[in-house]
């Protein structure tokens, strides 16, 4: 984690010492080639050089341009959620990033419950498919290959692909480009002087751009987008329920308490203000590395904390909560927060998916 927090003050210029500026210059030097490559890439499956491939199915692919987190689980799971109150039968095709069976080509979730388990697919999978009965999920680091055996074995009737918007080796139908509105395109800078995954350029590939985090006025980005829809969103704190399950409660019971909140996600200083913003006395915040596996050392860690500041309670992210449901009796009094995904203006998303449908 410390690497990851070294890299992250790095580009973002609040490192300013001599080795830093030396280390920083290296990697301005190594990001040239990388973003010059990328486009390379690009212009190759546009002018089909490099092939792709395309499934008998609808595809929607779902994806960011920057590294770290734009809130992309919630938004597969927003469009999701309206496919399926459509009686759409829809299958997400995702990497399965963190699991032990990374690499394979496995189904996660059939539509009728979870065959796998966050330790084998990965916690975004289990979440999404935990979260929304009916959805079916499929891993595999070839999506084309999962789509195939999605088809074979489940009959869905439209895809989503998970944080796809690089994977081009899959023709899509629909092209949405995630974009935080706090900061669209962070620096500007690709990997590894910046943290994006292809130059700015890159978007315009697109066929509808979603604004997260968009609370406020959006940056001045349609010079590079001047064509394409948009909608812009917010994620919101909705409440929260205990870590085994039941009803929900509002956010404001948690008031005068004393809380220690974790998560192993990509934002989680988002997380932690969202939560400080309804009025929570957080005592600690502990921000483990993404798809964190969870296990004897984090839990005596958090143990050692709640013991040490005195607290009252855990509150954790859900896609965290799947891979702690084992240590329940171990960590006691742990919440999970509850986030949905606010689309201020979905005409242009909705008009998107009704015509593919």
């Amino acid at each position: 984690m410390k690497g990851e927090a070294y890299f992250k003050e790095l580009v973002a210029g609040s490192r300013c010492g001599m080795a830093d500026r030396l280390v920083f210059a290296l990697l301005v030097f190594c990001s040239f080639p990388y973003g010059l490559v990328m486009k390379i890439r690009a212009l190759g499956y546009r002018t089909g050089i490099l092939p792709s491939r395309r499934l008998p199915r609808p595809v929607i692919s779902v994806g960011n341009i920057t590294t770290g987190g734009t809130g992309k689980t919630p938004a597969v799971m927003f469009i999701a959620r309206h496919l399926l109150e459509r009686g759409t039968r829809v299958a997400v095709l995702t990497r399965g990033y963190g699991g032990s069976l990374e690499g394979g080509t496995r189904i996660v979730a059939d539509g009728t419950g979870l065959l796998l388990s966050p330790e084998e697919a990965g916690d975004e999978p289990c979440l999404m498919a935990s979260a929304l009965p009916g959805l079916m999920v499929v891993m595999g680091p070839d999506r084309y290959l999962a789509g195939s055996l999605a088809m074979e074995q489940l009959a869905p009737d439209i895809f989503l692909l998970d944080d796809g918007f690089q994977h081009q080796r899959l023709g899509r139908d629909l092209d949405i480009l995630l974009l935080d509105g706090t900061n669209p395109f962070a620096t500007g800078r690709t990997l590894p002087a910046g943290m994006l995954r292809e130059p700015p350029s890159a978007a315009q590939r697109a066929d509808l751009v979603i604004f997260t985090r968009s609370a406020g006025a959006l940056p001045p980005v349609h010079e590079l987008l001047p064509s394409l829809p948009y909608c812009t969103s917010t994620h919101r704190l909705t409440g929260y329920a205990p870590l085994g399950g039941g009803e929900p409660h509002p956010l404001a019971d948690l008031v005068g308490r004393r809380v220690i909140v974790f998560a192993g996600i990509a934002n989680p200083a988002a997380f932690f203000n969202g939560l400080e913003e309804q009025g929570i006395n957080l005592v600690a915040t502990v921000a483990f590395p993404d798809h964190t596996p969870y296990g004897k050392a984090e839990l005596e860690a958090l143990g050692r904390l709640k013991q040490t500041k005195k607290a009252n309670c855990l509150i954790t992210t859900a896609k965290d909560a799947v891979k702690l449901q084992t240590y329940r009796g171990i960590l006691g009094d742990c919440c999970v927060a509850r986030l949905e995904l606010a689309v201020d203006d979905p005409e242009p998303l909705t008009a998107a998916l009704e015509k593919l449908l």
